[in-house]
């Protein structure tokens, strides 16, 4: 992996957590991902090890949890 990965559920939490990731390391160093609206990519976020969201997965693989928006199951439904 070359970029991060933000992923998020379009909360509020999300949202704002999302533009913060986005000034920290610019939109060319990290793919965002709305697992509330491409939900075929639930599945790669669980993978890579995403229990809640937003969450943020470094190039190296490191899940970084951003505050508290929603679990992961609670997104799957």
């Amino acid at each position: 992996m070359s970029k991060s990965i933000f992923y998020h559920a379009g909360c509020p939490v999300c949202v704002s957590a999302e533009h913060d990731i986005v000034n920290l390391v610019g939109i060319d160093n990290v793919e965002v991902v709305h697992i509330g609206e491409v939900r075929d990519r639930i599945e790669e976020a669980e993978k890579a090890g995403v229990k809640s969201v937003p969450a943020l997965v470094t190039p190296q693989g490191n899940v970084l949890h951003i505050n508290f928006g929603a679990s992961i199951s609670d997104v799957k439904g």
